[in-house]
């Protein structure tokens, strides 16, 4: 038993805790692939240390050691590709871990036949395209076809080895080699944003798909040359370190953009809103053109909360995000200023008229009866408007403006008897 493989799988524990807690708060699909990924390495070094024993034991060590390699880089490209929850990614998945699994246990037992390494390499270059065609009607993406791409030419490989060598080592490296490379072309293709954490991880790949490359060179042309497996090992923990970066760098951006944006509705926040409205201001400053700020309120907003709860309080206001959005233009800004309160910055907006031909419309949708949660609810909304620079010359000035005239809005509705009490007398006639 090679007991200098115990700092490796204590490293590798380390370093699978060490990912766990980072995922503790934010763990997506993907994320749990890189978790199982290393998880599969800690095997890997946990065979390596049998794998030399004679007997049946050794060669669990070595069927396990091995496979256990392959799969960590099938779950590291698995989890690059943006749709791995579906059932042809997992199929196909699972079939390139099931034929190049196949060949490495072949070439595990000694001597098998040519026959069956054949019928195996045919395997791994057929298995993912039968996928690849059986799904082809649904979405897929470019990677899979890489994937389809590379395992065939990974078989014709496999074949013509066999043939010239006849060592089914080789073509356990030829495996290993071509799996770690797809995991650094996915990732160059998935994570390109050119960040310290994308760079590393990225190389790092690279090194550890040349390691089946140079060591059986090595072993070939330098075999008087001793290089510790600590060195070979290397390009594992270079990878390791990249992805903890890159889930690191996520989590600062995240953190980046709850700061200026609302957790519920994804919208800007009122730093991010304040920050816009200054610089709106700004170029119509310089443009010599106008600015449109409407300040929205929720009518009965309060009495939705208060009579269905907060989660549907929740569902409306994301809904009424929604609409806001999608009723403006992306040029322009919508923003979630407080608790049931909204604010549309209108660049370039022209003539008075088209503001409030803008809130009007927003006024009539946002008055509609909407079935949220198998609730029928009718609420409605104040807005204000106010035009820069006609009603005011800074943002402050601006912003005071739009609410008085909102307020002065919601005063109006208040004494329109068309408007149902507390916005909720359609909902509670349905519920009743």
């Amino acid at each position: 038993m090679d007991w200098s493989k115990i700092p490796d799988i204590l490293a590798i524990v380390s370093l699978s805790c060490a990912f766990s807690s980072i995922l503790r708060r934010s763990r997506t699909p993907a994320h749990r692939l890189w978790l199982l990924g290393w998880t599969m390495i800690g095997i890997h070094f946990v065979g390596s240390m049998i794998m030399g024993d004679p007997g049946p034991l050794g060669l669990a060590g070595s069927i396990i050691g091995v496979t256990s390699l392959a799969a960590a880089g099938i779950c590291f490209m698995w989890a690059t590709v943006p749709t791995e929850n579906g059932v042809s990614c997992r199929r196909m998945a699972i079939v390139v871990f099931l034929t190049v699994s196949l060949y490495i246990v072949l070439a595990s037992l000694g001597h098998p036949p040519g026959w069956a390494f054949d019928l195996s390499a045919v395997g791994i270059a057929v298995g993912p395209l039968s996928v690849g065609i059986v799904y082809r009607k649904n979405a897929q993406h470019s990677l899979r076809w890489l994937t389809v791409g590379l395992q065939f030419a990974l078989g014709a490989e496999l074949l013509v080895l066999r043939r010239q060598t006849g060592s089914p080592e080789l073509g356990v490296d030829a495996i290993l080699f071509v799996i770690y490379l797809g995991c650094c072309i996915y990732f160059w293709y998935s994570h390109n944003a050119g960040t310290t954490g994308s760079i590393i991880t990225i190389g790092g790949f690279f090194v550890w798909a040349l390691v089946f490359v140079l060591g059986p060179a090595q072993e070939h042309y330098l075999p008087g040359l001793h290089i510790e497996s600590e060195v070979w090992n290397l390009p594992k923990y270079v990878v390791a370190i990249g992805m903890l970066m890159l889930l690191l760098e996520k989590q600062i951006e995240r953190s980046q953009y709850l700061a200026l944006h609302d957790d519920l509705t994804d919208l800007a926040n009122r730093r991010l809103f304040q920050d816009r409205l200054t610089g709106a201001l700004e170029r119509a400053r310089r443009s010599g053109s106008s600015v449109a700020l409407l300040q929205i309120d929720l009518d009965g907003f309060k009495n939705v909360n208060d009579t269905y709860g907060h989660h549907m309080g929740d569902l409306l206001l994301q809904y009424v995000a929604g609409i806001l959005q999608a009723r403006v233009r992306r040029s322009d800004t919508v923003a979630r200023t407080g608790g049931d309160e909204f604010c549309v910055i209108l660049e370039e907006a022209g003539r008075r008229e088209a503001a409030t031909s803008v809130a009007a419309t927003l006024e009539k949708i946002l008055s509609e009866p909407v079935t949220l949660a198998g609730q029928r609810l009718r609420i409605g909304a104040s807005i204000g408007v106010a035009i820069f620079p006609e009603d005011a010359k800074d943002s402050e000035e601006l912003c005071i403006e739009a609410d008085v005239r909102m307020y002065s809005s919601k005063q109006e509705r208040k004494e329109d008897t068309r408007i149902p009490r507390n916005g909720l007398r359609e909902a509670q006639s349905i519920s009743r």
